[in-house]
């Protein structure tokens, strides 16, 4: 884990960079696709729900979450990706729905520049990292 600052603009500015987001929402399916079938599956999908701690609360506290809970917010989510409800992700379907939660987030945030800790390889630290490679305004 890293941290890092970012703000909306950040965000917003991977997004449009279709180049950058394409390839790295590409290589995020890519390594959630276990069985490499072109596909995912729930539980595949289900493994990154898990990952992104959608449970957890505040100042990193978890929160004991039941079980039924829970199942319903992941089926909520995984329909979500599931456009034409065929129990399957395309890789159209994963950047179409990423590209709309990634925005979502960036108007959450806002453009006051905020410090996170992001995970390695996340969309989020992508975006970041990015930026820091692009040149200087004159």
């Amino acid at each position: 884990m890293s941290v890092e600052i970012l703000d909306g603009a950040t965000i917003v500015n991977f997004v449009e960079d279709e180049e950058a987001f394409d390839m790295s929402v590409s290589d995020l399916f890519g390594q959630l696709d276990e069985d490499k079938d072109g596909l995912l599956s729930y539980g595949e999908m289900l493994n990154e729900l898990k990952r992104l701690r959608v449970f957890e609360t505040h100042f990193g506290i978890d929160v004991k979450t039941e079980e039924d809970e829970a199942a319903r917010v992941y089926d909520s989510l995984f329909v979500l990706f599931d456009h034409d409800l065929n129990g399957r992700v395309d890789l159209r379907e994963f950047k179409e729905e990423t590209k709309k939660m990634m925005i979502a987030m960036a108007n959450g945030i806002g453009f006051v520049p905020l410090q996170m800790v992001l995970e390695p390889d996340s969309l989020l630290l992508k975006a970041v990292q990015r930026e820091s490679m692009l040149p200087l305004a004159a």
